[in-house]
């Protein structure tokens, strides 16, 4: 009879209910906010690093002309980066309940990325008042190509940067202003490190 109830036992789902308990005990911590953030990020970074490679490799082709670095190009990543670090402070601030700390770190990092998005547009105009034209060129083409995705992926951030912003300036409660704060502050660092890539592909490329 013990051998017959032994062979009925279902250990998969004994391991189930493991694996239930240790969800409920808080195995998985993130927040679905932090897990769908995860979730575009993976697809964000398959998409540029898509762009990355076909970029590399047409490279080989013998029509392709390098395109000119704009010294603009250097002060535009001095500004994204102190747009990403502004939000990391806000970020620790909003850990400490720091409200003035939080306020002062995005307005730094909002003002930052709008300067960015002006610079690049400033960049755009001076390649192109220099004959430098997206038709003329393929790697003028793939410049402008990805130099436009990027800054459309800023311009959906500062979308939640205004969400953080209003919700700090209504003084909203502060655990939600710290998940706020965090999903802006992962997201900048994320587009910096992009910038980081493209921005050295067109050095050295």
């Amino acid at each position: 009879m013990n051998f017959f109830h032994q062979l009925m036992e279902k250990p998969w789902a004994a391991e189930q209910g493991a694996v239930d308990d240790l969800h409920r005990g808080g195995e998985f911590s993130l927040a679905k906010p932090h897990v769908g953030l995860r979730v575009f990020l993976g697809v964000a970074t398959v998409l540029f690093s898509l762009f990355f490679v076909v970029y590399i490799e047409r490279m080989d082709f013998p029509d392709w002309q390098p395109l000119a670095d704009p010294w603009l190009l250097w002060v535009n990543t001095a500004i994204l980066t102190v747009s990403s670090v502004a939000l990391h402070w806000a970020w620790i601030k909003s850990d400490q309940g720091d409200i003035d700390g939080v306020r002062t770190g995005l307005l730094v990092a909002g003002i930052s990325a709008f300067a960015f998005l002006g610079g690049q547009l400033w960049v755009w105009r001076e390649l192109v008042d220099l004959g430098y034209f997206a038709s003329s060129n393929p790697a003028n083409g793939f410049f402008y190509l990805l130099t436009g995705l990027h800054g459309v992926h800023l311009l959906g951030g500062l979308v939640a940067w205004a969400r953080a912003s209003a919700k700090v300036k209504a003084g909203g409660d502060l655990e939600r202003i710290n998940m706020s704060v965090s999903l802006c502050a992962v997201y900048w660092h994320f587009l910096l490190v992009v910038w980081l890539v493209l921005f050295g592909l067109l050095l050295f490329t």
